[in-house]
């Protein structure tokens, strides 16, 4: 799938029912990171900074020991409308080997990553054409979601 049958698939995707593709993201999204390591990648962290929100903030500072200013300063920016992302790519936290060293605390956007097991999937389609180009297990969601869509006659709502 090119980006040019995203368009395609977004476009089709709007004549299934809310329901429905709330479901297949959900099941799709679960079926292809059975089978999907993320450290063979690593692309999210190299290449996309997450969201860090204050609750992130405060896990993690927790985690290494310092304040949640020392946090902030050291780690983050926060953009025109205040929103925070860590300061760095790719992440600081990522290891060679593709580990993060805060793993168990990570930021909640990167908990969610890649954003495709959502009950707001379709409200969601600007951050899958990004992700689409990032990660590759979000043009295999995309794809089997298609296919599914298509055998399960779910296009024709």
């Amino acid at each position: 799938m090119d980006k040019s049958n995203l368009k395609d698939f977004f476009e089709n995707a709007k004549q299934v029912s809310k329901p429905d593709l709330e479901r297949l993201s959900v099941e799709t999204h679960d079926e292809v990171f059975k089978r999907t390591d993320c450290l063979s990648c690593g692309n999210c962290c190299k290449t996309a900074p997450p969201i860090v929100t204050p609750a992130d903030v405060k896990r993690i500072a927790r985690f290494l020991e310092k304040s949640p200013k020392q946090i902030i300063r050291n780690f983050t920016i926060q953009d025109f409308n205040g929103e925070m992302s860590f300061d760095q790519v790719p992440c600081r936290f990522l290891g060679d080997d593709n580990y993060c060293s805060i793993y168990e605390v990570r930021p909640e956007a990167c908990r969610d990553y890649p954003h495709t097991r959502s009950n707001q999937f379709m409200r969601r389609k600007n951050l899958h054409n990004k992700n689409f180009e990032i990660c590759p297990a979000v043009e295999e969601i995309i794809t089997i979601m298609e296919n599914k869509i298509k055998e399960q006659g779910l296009d024709n709502v």
